[in-house]
């Protein structure tokens, strides 16, 4: 699983990272985000403070993001809030990053239902392409992270890449939509399966048929 200690306060990080400031459009967007709540409860927007911060490192580095701590302990100052408090909700949740990554995040789910629908030869195929769980690919583009479920469990296996979800994926499908990814272009989010929408069955339906033309009431057929 991923590492969820914060990457080491190092000179080096303070000097990068000890300057860190909104963007103007970023401190718009934060303080947008701060008004949402009543008063006093301003510290409600750390969540969406700390993916923002996130964010405008990610456009300053090229990768999909990550929160050095003099960055985490900006947050906290601009929300008045304890490091300490910020830095619990910063590695909670997975969907900060605590250490470098690279370009595109790939988030493998390697929970019950996607081992059995074939996660496992999706690491073998991020790993055929340099990928190593927890670290930077040599090129810069991919780090490798092994997940826990994100939902998608009638569509597995899936794959998390930064904002975007990809499902019933083939070690074949997954190297097409890595291939895409790394030459620029905006692969397909969503299920990979040929006539699948979204999680409907990959057939036809099996129950509830006259529910697909219009809704329909079979309480009076029960």
């Amino acid at each position: 699983m991923a590492d969820r200690s914060p990457a080491p306060d190092t000179p080096e990080l303070r000097a990068r990272w000890g300057s860190f400031a909104w963007t103007d459009e970023n401190r718009a967007k934060a303080d947008w985000h701060i008004a949402k709540y009543p008063e006093g409860r301003q510290k409600s927007a750390v969540m969406p403070l700390l993916d923002l911060a996130q964010r405008q490192v990610g456009a300053e580095t090229d990768t999909q993001g990550w929160l050095p701590l003099p960055v985490i302990e900006y947050v906290a100052k601009y929300l008045d809030m304890p490091v300490i408090r910020v830095l619990e909700v910063a590695t909670f949740y997975f969907m900060y990053n605590l250490r470098p990554v690279g370009k595109f995040h790939v988030q493998v789910c390697g929970t019950t239902p996607c081992m059995l629908r074939g996660s496992d030869a999706l690491f073998d195929t991020c790993k055929k392409r340099g990928m190593s769980k927890g670290h930077v690919s040599a090129d810069g583009l991919w780090t490798l992270t092994e997940v826990e479920c994100m939902g998608n469990c009638a569509t597995a296996p899936m794959v998390q890449i930064n904002d975007d979800n990809y499902e019933d994926l083939t070690p074949e499908r997954l190297d097409a939509v890595l291939d895409a990814l790394a030459s620029g272009q905006t692969p397909k989010a969503g299920t990979q399966e040929p006539g699948r929408h979204t999680s409907e069955p990959a057939g036809a339906l099996s129950t509830l048929k006259a529910m697909v033309d219009a809704n329909h009431d079979y309480r009076g057929e029960w």
